[in-house]
């Protein structure tokens, strides 16, 4: 009897430390954006990487076609209130719908008169007045209220830039390195003529393991298409977890959380040491097969 009773009592033991285990891992997974956590007792490397993707490449158009732009499937999903946006991968505080949208719009810049307009004796004019009594002579002139130029929200195809952050993690217990995504960044392209800030924009930073949720709950809108055959149209989550896409590494985690342009003093010097940055990691992961 004492056996049975000390075999239920380990028993219970195990399953209440596996829920608390369990209960840990989801809690980590929730608030960094991991979509599938890798438990620290198993990570023998790691290394945090940002990376930029852009969508116009050949490589990365399957998840950018016509009508199923994965900046469409982000946005859209945002306006139904369906993804939660946040203003940086740290992931602490959030935007509203609204900021999301001020975000991915841009003001028109020629918006009113033209100088030869004004030269003219035109004036803006919002209507405001129209069937108002003629204002006597002398009368001061009240100054109105400039009118503020039209906003337009950017095209989904306008919208080619993302940026994303993950953990490159080797899983002692599996052997093998992970690409553990933490958060995509979808941004508007600094090389719009209608960005006139000339910088790249962020609209939201966005859950990796919320966007799979979107992606899994809207399988006909979260495309990757496959051009060799349409009866293998891939889910924009199955894209990821393949790695079926290009991207190059613009930031590798530094004491000064700098990117790799600003410590090489340059795009282009910045460009060939995202090159050696890959390379590096590659040849880390083959001297650990090696050994």
């Amino acid at each position: 009897m004492n056996k049975v009773l000390s075999f239920a009592v380990l028993a219970a033991g195990l399953t209440l430390s596996g829920a608390a285990s369990a209960q840990e891992q989801a809690t980590t997974a929730s608030s960094n954006g991991s979509y599938r956590p890798i438990p620290n007792s198993d990570i023998m490397f790691r290394k945090t990487i940002w990376r930029a993707v852009d969508l116009r490449e050949k490589q990365n158009k399957p998840m950018f076609s016509e009508g199923k732009e994965i900046s469409r499937v982000i946005i859209e999903a945002v306006k139904r209130g369906e993804l939660v946006a946040y203003r940086n991968d740290s992931l602490t505080t959030t935007f509203t719908g609204n900021e999301v949208t001020s975000n991915m719009s841009y003001a028109e810049s020629n918006a009113g008169l033209s100088d030869e307009e004004r030269a003219a004796g035109f004036s803006e004019d919002t209507g405001d007045d129209w069937g108002a009594a003629p204002k006597k002579k002398g009368a001061k002139p009240v100054a109105k209220k400039p009118v503020a130029p039209p906003s337009y929200e950017y095209r989904y195809k306008d919208l080619y830039q993302m940026e994303l952050k993950e953990d490159m993690i080797f899983d002692k217990k599996r052997s093998r390195m992970y690409h553990d995504i933490k958060t995509i960044t979808l941004l508007v392209p600094s090389t719009l003529s209608s960005n006139a800030s000339g910088i790249e924009k962020p609209i939201g930073t966005f859950k990796y393991s919320d966007l799979v949720k979107v992606f899994r709950n809207n399988p006909d809108k979260a495309i990757w298409f496959n051009s060799q055959n349409d009866a293998q149209h891939k889910n924009l989550a199955d894209a990821f977890e393949l790695w079926l896409f290009n991207s190059y590494i613009v930031k590798v985690s530094n004491p000064n959380d700098a990117r790799l342009d600003e410590i090489y003093g340059g795009q282009q010097q910045g460009i060939l040491a995202s090159q050696q940055a890959a390379s590096d990691l590659i040849e880390y992961e083959y001297n650990l097969w090696s050994f």
